[in-house]
């Protein structure tokens, strides 16, 4: 077992046009990723397994790890600790709360895009008062970037309309390819939303659905942040919760950083992340077709180790079987 990388810290009326396929970020080695396809219920996790020092550990193989559904141990289907390609849609808020740090926020963006590997995928969607892909999914880092420096500030924050919109054609994609590949979200915001026509739950339902990791990076309002510490209260908004909340079901992780200079570390620990997880998959045991929550649990057989992954996935509603969540 080896250690390395220290952390820190139903709407159809709705954008039908948005034609969002999966973006691909990871580390910049040149190793060409391993391809899976997924059979017949297939559930696909990607699991980030840390030490005690929150460094990620790698060298694990299948044995070390032990996966679990509402309690019961499943048998893997596949285990994958070496690459696989990467799906990453990044979302930007381009309202215009942003103008004073749009171009810091493109900078750093465009570094995180940078690091795509051969085999992995990456598109661009802009969020503001609608939703827009200004970069569609593939491979052309070079236009991608352009796409980011193209963004221009203006007009409220659609965020949830932007996330439910990501994940619904993520799923889509993946369905129509059958191809198992690491997948995630990378959505940037500085505020609450202001303009979407979905709730908060309505994008909680689509993720669980999903498979999808949500990584969110919250951007505090300094102004905000100095209020509450004059007056002895931490700093809270809605927004931050429910961007928590969001990654914390999906496996992802949620980062709220108080000064725009910290943009581009915050960036860089995401796309390490991805570079270091473990693809695994399972076949549920469980024959029921009611719809129901499952929750799923991932062990590593090593003392001092923890786990992250989504925390389970709704099961099917007919017999009918899909082709993977």
């Amino acid at each position: 077992m080896k250690t390395r990388g220290a952390k820190t810290s139903g709407v159809p009326a709705l954008c039908l046009s948005l034609i969002l396929l999966l973006c691909a970020v990871g580390g910049r080695a040149q190793t060409t990723p391993t391809l899976f396809h997924g059979g017949v219920d297939l559930v696909s996790l990607s699991v980030v397994v840390t030490d005690g020092q929150e460094r990620f550990v790698s060298g694990l193989s299948a044995a070390d790890f032990s996966v679990f559904e509402d309690g019961v141990q499943q048998d893997v289907s596949f285990f994958a600790a070496t690459p696989m390609p990467i799906d990453l849609a990044i979302l930007l808020d381009t309202s215009a709360s942003m103008s004073d740090k749009l171009s810091t926020v493109q900078e750093a963006a465009i570094g995180f895009a940078s690091n795509i590997r051969p085999g992995d995928r990456i598109a661009i969607v802009d969020i503001k008062d609608t939703v827009k892909v200004l970069h569609p999914l593939d491979e052309d880092v070079t236009a991608a970037s352009a796409a980011i420096r193209a963004t221009t500030a203006g007009g409220g924050t659609a965020v949830y309309n932007g996330l439910y919109m990501t994940l619904k054609e993520i799923v889509r994609h993946r369905r129509n390819n059958g191809e198992v590949r690491r997948e995630a979200i990378v959505l940037l915001s500085d505020g609450d939303d202001t303009a979407s026509l979905l709730s908060f739950d309505d994008v909680m339902e689509v993720a669980k659905q999903s498979g999808v990791a949500i990584y969110t990076i919250t951007l505090k309002s300094e102004f905000a942040v100095r209020q509450g510490q004059a007056s002895g209260h931490r700093y809270f908004a809605e927004s931050e919760f429910a961007m928590k909340s969001l990654a914390r079901e999906t496996g992802g992780q949620a980062f709220s950083p108080s000064q725009i200079s910290e943009l581009a570390g915050v960036y860089g620990v995401i796309a390490e992340e991805l570079a270091s997880q473990y693809a695994i998959g399972y076949t549920p045991k469980n024959p029921r077709t009611d719809g129901s929550y499952r929750r799923v649990s991932v062990r590593v057989n090593h003392p001092g180790v923890r786990t992250r992954t989504r925390s389970g996935y709704l099961g099917p509603r007919s017999t009918q079987a899909q082709n993977y969540r």
